[in-house]
């Protein structure tokens, strides 16, 4: 995978994405958005990589969008007036860009589309998109020098990258208004404490520790199995009322209980290793139930 952005690094099974901007301590471009959101849609469907990490190159994580760029430096065209019904009834695939939807959003919804377990290795400051891009990862490790800012309010926009859908759900309403609201610059013990981080680390230990826990999705686990998992918890934790969960945990618990699962059980009773077939290039027909 070669890009201009990214650097990416594959191994055993498990690839560490670097964004890859350092002397501009990895500020978010659209050219940054479109190659994260070509990648996640191609691991999602690639069979040699078990889970992902995502972490910066030097010394930040990524210090937001740049503000450095001609005309909306965000990307967007204003020669144009959109509305909802746009928004509802028009917007394209997540790899086409219109210059109308929220370039940091396409990046986010390509990582929650996405197959396989996703960690965030925050090295360093991540503030603005560099906060609310990892919302959408399943874990987020931070470093002792990691610090996280929703800087939004500080320049007259709005949270973006559907924040406002992934953060009150990972910390709570009131958590997440205050760190918006605030748009104070906050350090790892605070995410910590409020919920956004799993653990503090070490600098030195850091992306050590993310592959170690990625190993534990990816060894011995059926893909398939983990696919189907990550995107139950994900959004049956958003249904109107269980039984929603319950027509999905019935069609998934089927189709694994006849595939890998089967295997599954034989190594139990063997007491071995299993050897899965599965491949999450390749589910079963129900999935996406989402579309």
């Amino acid at each position: 995978m070669n890009y201009a952005t990214l650097v990416c690094e594959l191994e055993n099974n498990i690839l560490v994405v670097r964004l890859n901007r350092p002397d501009q301590l990895n500020a978010f471009t659209v050219e940054m958005a479109s190659e994260l959101v070509h990648l996640f849609e191609r691991v999602s469907e690639d069979d040699d990589v078990g889970a992902v990490i995502v972490t910066g190159e030097g010394r930040a994580f990524c210090a937001g969008m740049d503000l450095n760029g001609e005309g909306n430096v965000f990307g967007l065209d204003e020669s144009r007036s959109p509305d909802m019904e746009y928004m509802r009834d028009a917007l394209g695939p997540l790899s086409v860009r219109d210059r109308i939807r929220d370039d940091g959003g396409r990046v986010t919804l390509s990582i929650f589309n996405c197959k396989k377990p996703v960690i965030a290795a925050i090295n360093g400051p991540a503030v603005g998109i560099g906060a609310t891009m990892t919302l959408a990862m399943d874990i987020r490790l931070a470093s002792e020098k990691a610090r996280m800012g929703f800087v939004f309010g500080r320049l007259g926009i709005v949270p973006e990258a559907c924040s406002s859908w992934f953060l009150p759900r990972l910390v709570g309403p009131q958590q997440a208004l205050e760190w918006v609201l605030s748009a104070d610059i906050f350090d790892a013990a605070e995410g910590l404490r409020g919920g956004l981080f799993r653990s503090v680390h070490a600098p030195e230990a850091l992306l050590d520790d993310a592959r170690a826990l990625a190993r534990k999705f990816t060894e011995n686990r059926s893909p398939v199995a983990v696919a189907l998992a990550r995107q139950m918890l994900w959004r049956n934790a958003a249904q109107r009322h269980p039984i929603e969960a319950h027509r999905v945990d019935s069609l998934a618990m089927f189709y694994t209980s006849i595939g890998d699962g089967k295997e599954g059980v034989a190594a139990f009773l063997e007491k071995r290793a299993p050897d899965f077939a599965g491949k999450a290039s390749a589910m079963p027909d129900f999935y996406p139930w989402f579309d």
